[in-house]
């Protein structure tokens, strides 16, 4: 145990963040560098060593928490990027983005304020990085066998680490100009710097991993082709398709996709652009969809210079506190404020859209809206609340509906959906295509990216399973798994 009276006699405290001023200017990250190190020790003492530590249970990756904490409370840095890398391939990702179930789950967290589980995590990688720690690990022997990995975000990334690991041949084809997926074009930079997908990218190049990029499966390469020249394929192409808003006015000009908006910023950051074709720059902003995708574009609007930002939600606003129907250890759903909320705009909760108005040049000009009230189950319109707010730039965040089948993927490898629209799999990872695999929100749908590792985790233990007739590799969850689903 780390430090047997730390949860009495420590409070919580988390990373300090930039003040909002100095922020807004720039697209860094929103933490002041190097605030966790004075405090994390302490912070990682809080842990209690449960005897039955839940948190194992609220984290999908199974990460050995109480372990790396006791060794972060030690400020043993090796040991506890040791123990943090046997569950988990990328935590200086799931320590800036994942939500952290694992705190919900916290068992200090039933009458106290849980451990800083996400930000102990976050301080042993980086620290790790920087005493190098983290080098290349590759195989002692190759297998003779090659697989294909379709996709190159978390899913994709774990899924092809995991089986260079395991000495076979593999090769992750994006379609992208860079490889990450949704990590590299979906997460703004001031949210996670993309040095440091690029620093992981070069340790799996220097374990063998191989990447293609501009290469989409489906059009550039058809799917009969990519399976002559591979042993196994792995799909962790995402849950890509943008849930559409079907209102009057859908189709003028500045009202846009999460995804269209957010990948052209981050373009804009790797230098590819000067500026953004589409921009918040001097227009009141809104954006419709209250999750994290719908606060990146808060957060990006405020950059760019919006004049107003307004972000709609159609659910009401959740509590402070946790329902009665979502008892610990379970994920509540909690009125949460991110970085960019704290920068400004106005959330507005219980609205849903009518329609767009524009202007005589077909450009948006406006947003008519009204509130809605759950009765008998069903959410309805509350008649003489209809009004109308100002939006030159429109951002649909309301998430995402299924694999995108554009490209003929789905249809030339003839695997089966479920019915969500899913790439339906057994307990392997497995499709109904002998050879070819699923994982990530190709198979799961729209989910968190400590799910998308996990999930890259243990299709490569099936992967490794069916090419070699048994595997080593760890898998920390079946596709059957629902306790604790977020």
């Amino acid at each position: 145990m780390a430090d047997p009276k730390g949860f009495l006699t420590t409070g919580r405290e988390v990373a300090e963040t930039r003040p909002v001023g100095e922020r807004v200017k720039d697209w860094n990250e929103v933490y002041v560098p190097g605030s966790l190190l004075p405090i994390i020790s302490k912070q990682a003492g809080r842990c209690m060593d449960c005897g039955i530590p839940f948190c194992h249970n609220g984290c999908p990756l199974g990460n050995l928490i109480p372990e790396w904490n006791d060794y972060a409370y030690r400020e043993d840095w090796t040991a506890a990027s040791e123990r943090l890398h046997a569950t988990n391939n990328f935590p200086e990702f799931t320590g800036r983005l994942c939500p952290a179930p694992c705190e919900s789950a916290c068992v200090l967290g039933i009458n106290q304020p849980a451990v800083t589980i996400k930000n102990v995590e976050v301080s042993i990688i980086d620290k790790a990085w920087d005493s190098g720690d983290v080098t290349p690990q590759p195989p002692e022997r190759l297998s003779g066998k090659t697989v294909a990995v379709i996709g190159s975000g978390p899913a994709g990334l774990a899924a092809a680490q995991q089986l260079t690991r395991a000495g076979h041949t593999v090769a992750v084809f994006e379609r992208a100009d860079r490889i990450g997926g949704l990590l590299r074009y979906g997460i703004p930079e001031f949210k996670m710097e993309k040095s440091h997908i690029n620093r992981r990218i070069e340790q799996m190049r220097a374990e063998g991993t191989k990447f293609r990029t501009e290469v989409e499966i489906g059009k550039d390469i058809d799917a009969a082709k990519l399976r002559r020249r591979y042993d196994a394929v792995v799909i962790a192409a995402g849950a890509t398709v943008s849930r559409d808003l079907s209102v009057p006015g859908r189709e003028l000009n500045g009202v846009h996709f999460a995804m269209e908006y957010l990948p052209l910023a981050n373009k804009v950051q790797e230098g590819d652009l000067t500026v953004s074709p589409i921009t918040a720059e001097g227009k009141h902003v809104v954006v419709i969809g209250g999750g994290d995708t719908g606060a990146d574009c808060v957060g990006t609007a405020h950059r760019q210079g919006a004049l107003s930002v307004t972000q709609l939600e159609i659910m009401p606003r959740p509590g402070e506190d946790r329902n009665a129907n979502q008892p610990w250890p379970t994920f509540p759903m909690l009125y949460k404020v991110t970085s960019a909320h704290e920068e400004g705009g106005e959330r507005v909760y219980s609205v849903s859209t009518t329609h767009f108005e524009g202007d005589e040049d077909g450009n948006v000009q406006a947003l008519h809206l009204v509130e809605v009230e759950f009765k008998d189950g069903k959410l309805e319109q509350k008649p003489g609340t209809e009004r109308r707010i100002p939006a030159q730039l429109v951002t649909l965040a309301m998430g995402f509906t299924g694999t995108d089948q554009s490209n003929g993927l789905v249809q030339q490898f003839g695997v089966t959906l479920d019915e969500r629209g899913n790439v339906a799999r057994d307990a392997d990872y497995a499709t109904n295509v002998d050879g070819v695999f699923v994982a990530g929100d190709a198979g799961r749908g729209q989910s968190l990216i400590v799910w998308a590792i996990a999930e890259g985790r243990s299709a490569a233990r099936g992967v490794d399973r069916f090419l070699t007739g048994a595997s080593a590799l760890p898998a920390p969850i079946r596709p059957t798994d629902r306790a604790l689903m977020v």
